[in-house]
């Protein structure tokens, strides 16, 4: 019976670090990501920030990890266009990316709306009654949960979308961040963490 009980005890402290959130972006630097294209992306009073390059090109920071099943949450705040992305089960060449994205967008442009990214297009996009959820020019926060076919978005406490959909679940990738092409695109983000499920 003691030796259940120990056993019991390793069991759950075991499941409780694996539940443990992981910062992704330590404040400092890109330690733990990697740059895809010309755009600009670099660190300033532990914010992230990402801005158009003189190509004017799409642009990502994925990290060397790949995640599966996980709970990503985030604060984002737009400047300029603000047109960018948090892509997840990505794999990245050069600056094409096959995965999904959750759509980080300026006013009644889907934000938290899942897109595939050169596949099918937008598969779920939030209700109109949602769309004023994001605050322009302010912090926002976005919570992304990726279980098996099921994702669920949240901005700012709101549930935006869940979708269910077997090509995600198929398969694991990168986290990355986007950059959308066409210039004067600039976005701030901080307090990066993944909790894996």
């Amino acid at each position: 019976m003691k030796i259940l009980s120990i056993i019991l005890c390793i069991s759950l402290f075991n499941f409780g670090y694996a539940q443990k959130p992981e910062k992704l972006f330590n404040g400092k630097d890109l330690k733990g990501w990697k740059i895809h294209g010309t755009e600009k992306w670099y660190v300033q009073k532990g914010e992230l920030i990402c801005e158009s390059g003189p190509d004017k090109q799409y642009g990502y920071l994925a990290t060397e990890k790949e995640f599966k099943d996980f709970e990503l949450t985030l604060m984002f705040k737009q400047e300029s266009n603000g047109n960018s992305g948090v892509f997840f089960h990505s794999q990245i060449d050069g600056i094409i990316v096959n995965g999904w994205q959750a759509e980080v967008a300026p006013l009644n442009n889907h934000s938290g709306g899942i897109y595939e990214s050169y596949g099918r297009g937008w598969l779920i996009q939030p209700t109109a009654d949602k769309e004023k959820v994001l605050k322009e020019g302010e912090w926002n926060k976005m919570k992304i949960r990726v279980k098996g076919n099921e994702v669920t978005t949240w901005l700012n406490d709101v549930e935006m979308i869940t979708l269910d959909d077997e090509k995600i679940g198929e398969r694991s990738g990168k986290i990355a961040l986007q950059i959308h092409d066409g210039g004067g695109v600039k976005v701030r983000w901080k307090n990066i963490s993944i909790r894996k499920l």
